[in-house]
């Protein structure tokens, strides 16, 4: 990238290979990152664009979010379920000129889009992949819309909120992984020029590893890194920001139902602190235990520039929040406790009138 710093290439492990890891010092990067402003390219993520007249009545039908009157300059999170309620497929959503854009992890177009296709019917949708077309810029910081006035870009305001770039792409508001940050998508024969546009208006440039350390301290889950084939949205905490609880009409929708009215998912999304002082960290995939015993299985894993090593883990709703674990096992194992602040707080009691139903939750 012309005229940016030297940049270290993403481990062939890590899924955000193919961008940089870091720009020379990523606990710096994590740091502008929660005090100013910092810009990650994102590129390798997928787009999918879905323009045409039926888009949001039918994305309606496919989709855990309620979509049908997603309004023009708004967004949203939103999942695809297989026929047991776990997840297959999890995207951001823009509604921005008559076309919903999708962006998804890398990799995950080439059977989203085919499932969209072989769902098209008479519908009148022309859904794509856009991959080739847009690249995915990140910047985050509370000067988030400082940097943004300063590159002469129109914040919209709110959650998601979304609008079109002069110049092509579109810009949309995110909650998260920081105090405030916006994801644009900008042509992508222009990412170099926009990237230069950014850090000129005061971002530091950075690479992923500061933005998925400001991701694990926010418990944001990443589909097929912090999930598992088995993975239903209850239990990673995608309720409300990406499945709407009230809709139905999607594949999937009964297990959602059932389990937010009459149970609790098996398993449950916990921040876990790590005395890993100078060994090798846990790798998402390996175990969680308790007094030997398989209890859970780490996801993304971080050093974190305040919290030191952290990672995402799915464990039993049965294991106590002052459990003593382990993650991970062999060179990767490393004494464990969960940050009591990330238990969900539905756990503190049941709902009123359920505790028979759900005396000891589901089983799984």
């Amino acid at each position: 990238m012309a005229g940016a710093p030297e940049t270290a290439p993403a481990e062939p492990r890590d899924p955000d290979a193919g961008v940089p890891a870091h720009r020379g010092d990523f606990l710096a990067e994590q740091r502008a990152m929660a005090r100013s402003g910092a810009v990650v390219d994102r590129s390798h993520r997928g787009v999918i664009a879905v323009p045409g007249d039926d888009r949001l009545s039918w994305l309606h039908l496919l989709l855990t979010q309620h979509v049908s009157e997603l309004p023009a300059g708004s967004g949203t999170e939103a999942l695809v379920l297989d026929l047991n309620g776990r997840v297959l497929h999890h995207m951001v959503v823009a509604h921005v000129e008559g076309t919903v854009w999708l962006d998804t992890e890398p990799g995950e177009v080439p059977e989203l889009l085919d499932y969209l296709e072989k769902m098209k019917f008479w519908s009148k949708v022309e859904p794509r992949d856009a991959s080739g077309e847009l690249a995915v810029l990140s910047l985050v910081g509370p000067e988030t819309v400082k940097v943004l006035e300063t590159a002469g870009v129109a914040a919209p305001t709110g959650p998601y909120a979304s609008a079109a770039l002069p110049d092509g792409g579109l810009i949309r508001r995110m909650p998260w992984p920081g105090v405030d940050a916006a994801d644009l998508l900008v042509p992508r024969g222009e990412r170099d020029a926009w990237w230069q546009r950014l850090t000129a208006a005061g971002a530091r440039g950075a690479g992923t590893m500061a933005f998925e350390a400001l991701r694990v301290e926010a418990a944001r889950p990443r589909l097929a890194v912090d999930t598992d084939d088995r993975t239903i949205p209850h239990e990673v905490g995608w309720i409300g920001s990406a499945v709407h609880l009230t809709k139905g009409c999607y594949r999937g929708q009964e297990t959602v139902a059932r389990v937010a009215n009459l149970g609790r998912p098996p398993r449950r999304l916990v921040l876990l602190h790590l005395d890993a002082g100078d060994e090798e960290l846990p790798r998402p995939g390996d175990p969680v235990l308790r007094d030997g015993r398989t209890v859970g299985r780490v996801g993304t894993v971080v050093l974190h520039h305040e919290l030191g090593p952290v990672g995402l883990a799915l464990v039993k709703r049965s294991v106590p929040v002052d459990a003593e674990l382990v993650a991970g096992t062999g060179e990767r194992a490393a004494p464990a406790t969960i940050d009591p602040d990330s238990v969900p707080a539905e756990d503190a009691a049941p709902p009123p009138g359920r505790a028979a139903q759900m005396r000891g939750g589901l089983r799984g």
